[in-house]
């Protein structure tokens, strides 16, 4: 009998708000699945959208960007321009066949630990749901 699926996942996390929000929810001991793999960055505006299909084709089967609330940015306007970069990567996903699901976009402030906790297990359900992201690259 095979194991269940569980999902993997890439966290790509704000430095400033959406990775102290899962340093948050460490320290205040808030459980969450551990199918999510952290990597800090920037600003949730850095984040290539090549960095996401890359992510798909090393074999993730979703992708967490996570940032600063609109409004609380540090880079002003880093979160806005992540939010209008991936509604038209989006698109790019649907052409490849890749349910939109597998990317979610999500405002976690630095105290909002309960909230990061919340979103990893959403996403890890909705993944489980979904299945394994095959993925035929040349």
């Amino acid at each position: 009998m095979s194991e269940p699926f569980e999902p993997r996942i890439l966290g790509l996390l704000c430095s400033w708000c959406a990775y102290g929000g899962a340093d948050t929810a460490g320290v205040s001991r808030f459980q969450y699945p551990a199918n999510i793999r952290i990597v800090r960055v920037m600003c949730s505006g850095r984040v290539d959208p090549l960095f996401v299909a890359r992510a798909f084709e090393q074999g993730a089967d979703g992708v967490l960007v996570a940032g600063c609330h609109p409004g609380d940015c540090h880079y002003v306007s880093g979160n806005a321009f992540a939010e209008q970069r991936f509604a038209r990567f989006g698109r790019l996903l649907d052409f490849f066949g890749i349910d939109r699901r597998r990317l979610r976009l999500a405002w976690v402030s630095a105290s909002e630990g309960a909230r990061f906790a919340a979103v990893v297990s959403e996403m890890t359900e909705e993944l489980r749901a979904l299945g394994p992201l095959r993925m035929q690259v040349p």
